[in-house]
């Protein structure tokens, strides 16, 4: 029985891998920058994130949201279009959607005794009607080391003696409050003055842009296999702010750390390329100047977030003419 070897010349081998190298280009390129990424014009889908119990048996559930638009931050105020049920239509959840993905946006506290009844999220937002189903299932429940898996600080499945270790940072809003409440009164185009002191216990400890990454072009990143099958960010404290609740137009300086899972490079965001953790300030006290360019009652979110676990504060802010 003979048996055939067949050879391929050099260069046919090296004609097919530059094929190979283009198609995989082709299809990068398509699925980063394709139809299938939207700008503007699509819809929000609500997410029910899990749950943990509280030391007084009651049980929290965790919700956040995947507004499908890379630009478009939509507006959708409490009501037919954006409730909960049964019970308060208002569970505290945002009206102002940024773009992309927003894990652990909000929280519902529910009875001790709430077993196995469901809390519903209605959305609807350009045309479409979405709901996120909330339940006390085991297969949600929430601890630190699935929060920071599920943020991109790990990947998934994985822990570390760091990320066991690990606390979240805990966030004071400095000022007077009213009834407990943060509240805050400002003109249209004036300054208004914003201070967290924010204490953090050092872990993770901050992982910087890798050299992988400053030395290789895009292009070619873009090739690289994954590294892990969840999403991945850059570990480092920051404290930011965000539109939680109004429609009017609102600049923060210094620009603000981006807490929605922005991929692009340069981005401004620990799920890009290129960031690297900003200063931590030596008193801890972060502060920003907040201008609103429209009349209106507004709510401010604060984040302190150390890459893995977080920390939220609130701001009511009333803007007179």
């Amino acid at each position: 029985m003979m048996i055939y070897r067949f050879t391929y010349p050099k260069y046919l081998a090296l004609t097919l891998r530059k094929l190979v190298f283009t198609f995989l280009v082709m299809v990068v390129s398509f699925s980063v920058f394709g139809d299938n990424d939207y700008l503007r014009g699509e819809h929000i889908e609500p997410a029910y994130e899990g749950w943990w119990e509280n030391e007084d048996g009651t049980f929290t559930l965790v919700f956040g949201y995947m507004n499908e638009n890379w630009e478009e931050e939509i507006d959708v105020p409490i009501g037919d279009e954006n409730y909960f049920s049964p019970g308060a239509l208002d569970r505290g959840q945002p009206t102002h959607f940024l773009p992309r993905r927003n894990r652990f946006t909000f929280e519902v506290v529910v009875p001790a005794d709430w077993k196995d009844r469901e809390v519903v999220w209605t959305l609807t937002s350009n045309g479409k009607t979405r709901k996120a189903y909330a339940q006390i299932l085991t297969d949600y429940v929430l601890d630190d080391v699935t929060i920071a898996s599920e943020t991109g600080a790990l990947g998934g499945g994985t822990s570390s003696p760091e990320s066991r270790l690990n606390t979240a940072p805990v966030s004071e809003l400095l000022g007077d409050t009213v009834e407990g409440n943060h509240i805050r009164n400002v003109r249209v185009g004036e300054k208004l003055l914003l201070a967290a002191k924010v204490v953090d216990d050092g872990l993770p400890k901050p992982r910087a842009t890798s050299e992988f990454i400053k030395r290789v072009p895009l292009g070619l990143r873009l090739l690289s296999p994954p590294g892990r099958i969840t999403v991945s960010r850059f570990n480092g404290l920051f404290h930011s702010w965000s539109m939680y609740r109004g429609a009017g137009e609102v600049s923060f300086d210094p620009p603000q750390v981006k807490i929605w899972e922005d991929t692009r490079p340069s981005a401004n965001s620990p799920w890009g390329a290129y960031w690297n953790p900003p200063p931590v300030p030596e008193d801890g006290i972060y502060e920003t100047e907040v201008i609103f360019h429209e009349p209106g009652t507004y709510v401010l979110w604060g984040r302190a977030d150390d890459g893995a676990l977080y920390d939220d504060q609130y701001v009511t802010v009333q803007v007179s003419p």
